[in-house]
């Protein structure tokens, strides 16, 4: 008779970059044996959901609850939900999330064991009942492998670092085809990525033109982002190229970044999007964040991540700067000669 799995279920809410880390956790997680199930919001649901690294995958709608703002509506849906959550009787729940918004989940979730780190913050914490060493930002340690100390907690030691994401289906290719089919097929495909959530995170978009004007002779040029960030791709651009901002859904774009030869960009979901494909090379550019933690993983001749002035206030991490004098510097860094250099080491091995 076959024994049983234990159940896992692993709570991470937030963006998609912070989901993407958590993908070889998962992947860990379910190769140990494990059932596991990923609770997700919106912003991480197409990478999660019919991703193999899980078995179910439960959308908690928390962008659509904030937007709505605290009503009776919101709270029934969390409770529908939640008491689906609490039918699966899972052995053990980890909340990598590790804020406010986890507390109610893990708390009521009914695991027998639920597994947080101390760092937690916003009374996180108090929705566990084991607890284990800070792991998010210790200095210069991938971020990839600090989550996957929840699976070192419970004994798994894996081999390898595993990304999996969802496959396209057939008209998602057909679609891709299509927006891409001007594309000269002699030329390498650069595609950027320039914008991100936080303004401080933007390299300065002189920058970007910079090096779009020194690429575009030789290679394939193809601009990605949603639709708010048509204003910036335009002036980088200066109309030129194919721009695909707000054309395609996340799983499309992992098509794109699928065929692309080198993806640019901030420090971003579309950065650590393009890293989980396995295929293109990754400049990844980096303002106020640490370059050492949340840099793309792996081969050093495949993933570069630049940036990092030296600054004094380096890496703040924070959404807005805080000097009152050259704010914003950051930004400013690294040249765009040096990222021009990179590219061309990356594609033609310059």
């Amino acid at each position: 008779m076959e024994k049983e799995k234990k159940k896992v279920l692993l709570i991470k809410l937030s963006s998609l970059g912070d989901v993407v880390f958590n993908i070889p956790l998962a992947n860990a997680l379910k190769d140990a044996g494990y059932e596991v199930s990923w609770l997700v919001s919106e912003k991480g649901i197409q990478v999660v959901k019919n991703n193999p690294c899980v078995d179910k995958a439960i959308l908690a709608p928390v962008v659509k609850w904030k937007k709505r703002g605290f009503s009776f509506e919101s709270f029934k849906e969390y409770l529908e939900i939640l008491k689906r959550i609490r039918a699966e009787k899972y052995d053990i729940a980890i909340d990598s999330q590790m804020m406010l918004k986890s507390l109610y989940w893990m708390l009521f979730c009914g695991a027998k064991r639920r597994i947080i780190s101390k760092e937690a913050r916003e009374l996180a914490i108090l929705g566990a009942n084991e607890w284990i060493d800070e792991i998010s930002y210790a200095p210069n340690s991938p971020i990839v492998l600090n989550y996957l100390k929840y699976a070192n907690y419970l004994g798994i030691n894996p081999e390898q670092i595993r990304v999996t994401l969802p496959a396209r289906s057939e008209e998602q290719i057909k679609k891709i085809d299509m927006l891409l089919e001007d594309l000269d097929k002699t030329k390498p495909l650069v595609v950027i990525a320039p914008a991100t959530t936080w303004d401080n995170k933007h390299w300065d978009r002189d920058n970007w033109k910079s090096v779009v004007n020194n690429l575009s002779q030789d290679c394939n040029i193809v601009f990605t982002g949603g639709p708010a960030d048509n204003e910036l791709i335009e002036y980088i651009s200066g109309g030129k190229f194919i721009n695909l901002a707000g054309k395609t859904e996340i799983i499309e774009l992992i098509e794109v970044f699928s065929r692309a030869n080198l993806v640019i960009a901030p420090d971003s979901g579309s950065a650590h999007l393009a890293w989980a494909t396995g295929k293109p090379a990754v400049i990844a550019i980096f303002t106020c964040t640490p370059k050492e933690v949340l840099g793309p993983y792996g081969n050093p001749m495949k993933y570069i991540s630049m940036g990092g002035a030296g600054l004094p206030c380096q890496p703040c991490f924070k959404r807005k700067c805080r000097l009152h004098k050259n704010i914003n510097a950051c930004v400013e860094f690294p040249n765009p000669a040096d990222v021009v250099e990179a590219a061309n080491r990356l594609i033609f091995d310059k």
